[in-house]
């Protein structure tokens, strides 16, 4: 039996491959590598000693699913392919909702066919909209969502509770997870986005390299500590490793289990570049831009349940995700293209 990954080949999703072949599981990949490289999943390889199948498919395609699922015995799926760009889904919404609402539906109805019922879904955060309360609760009531990104997650939660309520032989895990940063120790897998990056840490990375002359700080008029937004920032580690523990949780249930996974401490924009720069002994030039449409002031979590549940909780610390996020990129000063 083996676990569909989708969007296996990405950032998140290559760490969970190598931390789901560590664990002994047999994984299968599915990627249309429109934002990652498939030289990631070989590097994946290498380092777990063990091979996860890959397929470079679409998840709007159905007849390609069909021809994995057919090839493959699929136990459950880890759901992580989609776009994720906050800024993007504002100026793209429909490019949105089509790949990632469209792309969920297409598979969880060949999923449906091959009667596969155990699923993991990688969800987000941004779903609380403006949070009504930190830490954010698994109870928090979910806000108006400023972003067409956050609003597909929402959607897709929505998609996958409905279908349990069909079939009570299902069993779903959403996990919310908050900011992800840093990279596999090893520094052989990381973030490595097209263009120019979304993210705060690939921004400062590549400042750091020398491939960009400064990072844009999205605001400093935030109500916070130093006026700029606050994150949960969560090592890729420790939220491939949560997946982990989710495929196993999924044994002994029935119906919907709703996790936030974070840190549970809410660091600053200028906390993370002063951070990266303290333990890099780099300087990260910054300069303040406007806010960014549907960006809020803080958002970080309470992950108790995870831990009570789930038997998870974040190991490591910023300095951590700072460190590995710069080994990664000064060994790939061009990601996977070197």
């Amino acid at each position: 039996m083996a676990i569909l990954v989708t969007g296996g080949t990405g950032y998140i999703g290559s760490h969970t491959v190598l931390e789901l072949l560590n664990a002994g599981y047999d994984v299968v990949a599915l990627d249309n590598l429109s934002n990652s490289s498939k030289k990631s999943l070989q590097r994946v390889n290498e380092l777990a000693g063990k091979e996860a199948k890959f397929y470079e498919a679409d998840i709007r395609d159905e007849d390609g699913l069909r021809n994995i699922f057919e090839k493959e015995n699929i136990d459950s799926i880890i759901h992580f392919a989609g776009l994720k760009a906050v800024g993007e889904s504002v100026e793209k919404p429909l490019l949105y909702y089509d790949n990632n609402i469209h792309g969920t539906i297409s598979l969880l109805k060949v999923m449906k066919e091959f009667n596969v019922k155990k699923f993991v879904f990688s969800s987000s955060a941004t779903v609380y909209g403006v949070p009504a309360f930190v830490p954010i609760t698994e109870e928090c009531p979910i806000g108006e969502i400023p972003n067409p990104y956050g609003k597909t997650k929402r959607m897709i939660e929505v998609i996958l509770s409905d279908m349990v309520k069909a079939d009570p032989e299902f069993s779903l895990i959403l996990l919310r997870y908050f900011n992800p940063i840093g990279a596999h120790e090893s520094g052989m897998i990381g973030e490595n986005p097209n263009g120019i990056p979304n993210n705060l840490m690939p921004y400062i990375t590549q400042v750091a390299v020398g491939k960009r002359a400064e990072l844009g700080v999205f605001g400093n008029d935030y109500k916070t500590h130093d006026g700029t937004g606050v994150r949960d920032y969560i090592h890729v580690v420790d939220l491939a490793l949560a997946h982990v523990n989710a495929i196993k949780k999924l044994e002994d249930f029935k119906g919907t289990k709703i996790y936030n996974i974070g840190t549970g401490n809410g660091y600053s924009v200028l906390d993370v570049v002063k951070t990266f720069e303290k333990v890099n002994g780099i300087k990260i030039p910054y300069s303040i831009k406007e806010r960014r449409p549907g960006d809020i002031d803080e958002c970080y979590a309470s992950s108790k349940k995870a831990l009570d549940e789930l038997g998870w909780e974040a190991k490591r610390g910023l300095e951590e995700m700072c460190r590995d996020s710069w080994n990664w990129q000064k060994k790939n000063p061009n990601g996977f293209e070197d």
